[in-house]
C-alpha cells in the first residue's frame, strides 16, 4: 500500500514509525513532516488543511490510505474532501470532527446521551459570563468554544482569574476561537485518557495514557500541549474502562449517528476518575500528543490493521494485542516554552542513541540545517522507552536523555511522578 500520514509533531513521527514497519506499508510519505520523520518516510511540502490539494496529491501519487494526525485539517474538511474523491481515510467528517472543534457542540452531545460530565454554561456576552461565575464561585473552568491550539482552557482557582480570563477569551486572546466560552463546573479528582478507535458504529479501545500539561516539576507553572506521557494509567482499571465505554463512548456514537454525523477514526476522551467512576472533561478527535508516542511504541506495526478496519468499517473483526508492558515518554523543550523561544539551536548525540522497538527519540519541531538538527518549535523531542515496568521505561528514558546534548532546551526529571 501506498500510504499518507498528514503532520508534522511528534504524534505523526510516531505514527509513521509504527506503519513503517508493517508489511503493508510500500510507500509511506508525511506531509509536511520533520527531520526526524525524513528518517522513516518521504516528506511532502503540502498544505495539510487545503482539502483539494491533498486530494490532488493523493491521487498523483496513488496513494491508498490517508491518515489525518491532526485536529486543524479534519475540522477544514480534509477528511470529506479525500472520501469526494474516493480515496480511503482514517478521520472524522468536519462535522462530527465538532466533537473537538466546539466545547458546545460536545456538551450537547453528552446532555442528549445521557454521559456523565460537567456542568456547563455558555455564554458570547462577558457581562452575563461573569455574573454566572459569580454565581457559581471558583474554582471553576472557562474555555473557549473553538480549537486554540490546546491553550484555550483556563482552570480559574480564583473568581478573578476565572474573569481575567473571560475577558482575554471574549476580547479576542484566541481570536474567532473565543467568541464563544463554555464555562463548567470544576472537577476534582485524576485525570487520564482512553483512545478508542471508531468506525461509525463500532467501537474499540486501544489504550489507556496519563499525560504531564504543566511546564514544572511537580506538575507545577502554566500548562503546555504536554511535557510527557506513559501508557498505561494505573488508574484505568478494567471496571472504569468498561463504564466509560457503556456510560459515556458507545451512548455519545449513537447520539452522533442519530444526528446523522457518524464518527469515525479515534475519539481521545479525558477523564476524570474519583471514588471509582469516571466523567468526560472533552473529546479530541485524533491521538494525543505526546500520549500517542507511548501508545505507538506499545502498539506497533499492528496500528496500520486498527486504523484500515476503522476506516473500512470492519472494527468487529479485529482487536488491538497488548504486551504487558509500559512505555514513557519524555518531551525536550526549548528554552523558554511555553512562552516565546529561541530557533535555530543545534541539537547534538541524537545519532548516538541506539534506537529499537523499546527505545526511539520522536520529533516534533525539528528541521535539518547545513546538516544538523535543528530546533524550530516549542516542543521539540519525546524520548520514548518501553519496557516490562513503568520504572525500568523511566530509568531507560532519562539515560537516552543523557546522551543528547541540546543546551538550548529543557525537560521534567519527574515524568511518572504519581504512578511511580
Amino acid at each position: 500500500m501506498n500510504i499518507l500520514i498528514l503532520g508534522s509533531g511528534g504524534r505523526e513521527h510516531a505514527l509513521a514509525w509504527a506503519v513503517a514497519q508493517n508489511p503493508k506499508c510500500d510507500r509511506l510519505i508525511v506531509a509536511p513532516g520533520n527531520a526526524g520523520i525524513a528518517q522513516v518516510a518521504e516528506c511532502a511540502d503540502l498544505d495539510v488543511e487545503n482539502g483539494d490539494a491533498v486530494a490532488s496529491f493523493a491521487v498523483e501519487n496513488a496513494v491508498d490510505f490517508v491518515i489525518v494526525g491532526p485536529e486543524a485539517p479534519l475540522a477544514a474538511g480534509v477528511a470529506d474532501d479525500l472520501r469526494r474523491a474516493g480515496i480511503l481515510v482514517f478521520g472524522p467528517s468536519a462535522a462530527a470532527a465538532q466533537l473537538e472543534a466546539s466545547k458546545t457542540f460536545t456538551k450537547q452531545v453528552c446532555d442528549a446521551a445521557g454521559a456523565p460530565t460537567a456542568g456547563w454554561a455558555r455564554f458570547s456576552d462577558p457581562t452575563l459570563a461573569k455574573a454566572y461565575v459569580s454565581e457559581q464561585g471558583a474554582p471553576i473552568v472557562i474555555k473557549a468554544d473553538g480549537l486554540a491550539a490546546g491553550k484555550g482552557v483556563v482552570v480559574a482557582m480564583t473568581e478573578a482569574e476565572a474573569l481575567d480570563a473571560i475577558d482575554m477569551m471574549l476580547g479576542g486572546g484566541f481570536g474567532t476561537a473565543g467568541a464563544e466560552v463554555v464555562i463548567e463546573e470544576f472537577m476534582d479528582g485524576e485525570e487520564a485518557s482512553f483512545f478508542i478507535l471508531c468506525d461509525g458504529e463500532e467501537a474499540l479501545a486501544v489504550g489507556t495514557a496519563q499525560d504531564h500539561k504543566r511546564v514544572g516539576e511537580g506538575d507545577t507553572g502554566p500548562n503546555t500541549g504536554g511535557m510527557g506521557a506513559y501508557s498505561p494509567a494505573p488508574v484505568m482499571t478494567d471496571a472504569i474502562q468498561t463504564q466509560v465505554m457503556d456510560q459515556i463512548i458507545r451512548p455519545s456514537l449513537r447520539e452522533m449517528v442519530s444526528r446523522g454525523t457518524p464518527f469515525q477514526g479515534v475519539l481521545f476522551a479525558g477523564l476524570m476518575i474519583k471514588d471509582g467512576q469516571a466523567r468526560l472533561v472533552e473529546y479530541n478527535v485524533r491521538f494525543g500528543d505526546p500520549e500517542c508516542q507511548a501508545l505507538m511504541m506499545r502498539l506497533g506495526a499492528q496500528i496500520l490493521d486498527l486504523l484500515l478496519a476503522a476506516a473500512e468499517g470492519r472494527l468487529s473483526e479485529v482487536q488491538a494485542n497488548w504486551a504487558d508492558d509500559h512505555a514513557l515518554t519524555v518531551v525536550m523543550a526549548s528554552n523558554g516554552y511555553p512562552g516565546s523561544y529561541e530557533k535555530g539551536t543545534v541539537i547534538g548525540g541524537l545519532d548516538d542513541i541506539a534506537s529499537n522497538s523499546g527505545a526511539y527519540v520522536f520529533h516534533a519541531g525539528t528541521a535539518k540545517k547545513d546538516g544538523q538538527i535543528v530546533a524550530i518549535g516549542g516542543r521539540v523531542l519525546a524520548v520514548t522507552a518501553r519496557a516490562d515496568s513503568l520504572a525500568e521505561a523511566h530509568k531507560q528514558a532519562y539515560a537516552m536523555i543523557d546522551q543528547i546534548n541540546w543546551p538550548g532546551g529543557f525537560y521534567r526529571s519527574d515524568i511518572g511522578w504519581r504512578a511511580l
